[in-house]
């Protein structure tokens, strides 16, 4: 996990072109998506953060987007669901 806020925007150009970065998330509200998304698109540096895969941000704890990963996020939400 990448922190927007430790890395210039041209570093984070730079991560993307090469793949190193291929999703974006919210650490507030601990929630991953496209690095294209409306919703990604207006959260605040300071609490916009980075992963290379779904893996990584899964491992960290994040879910993924309802607006951009809707289908992922369906299937966060029923697997969320059935294990109550």
């Amino acid at each position: 996990m990448i922190k927007h806020a430790a890395i210039s925007d041209e570093q984070v150009r730079a991560l993307i072109k090469k793949g190193m970065i291929t999703l974006g998330g919210n650490k507030k509200l601990k929630i991953y998506g496209r690095l294209n998304c409306k919703s990604g698109k207006r959260m605040n540096r300071v609490n916009r953060v980075f992963f290379a895969d779904e893996k990584e941000a899964l491992e960290n704890g994040f879910r993924p987007c309802a607006n951009c990963q809707r289908n992922l996020y369906k299937e966060w939400i029923y697997s969320v669901e059935e294990n109550r």
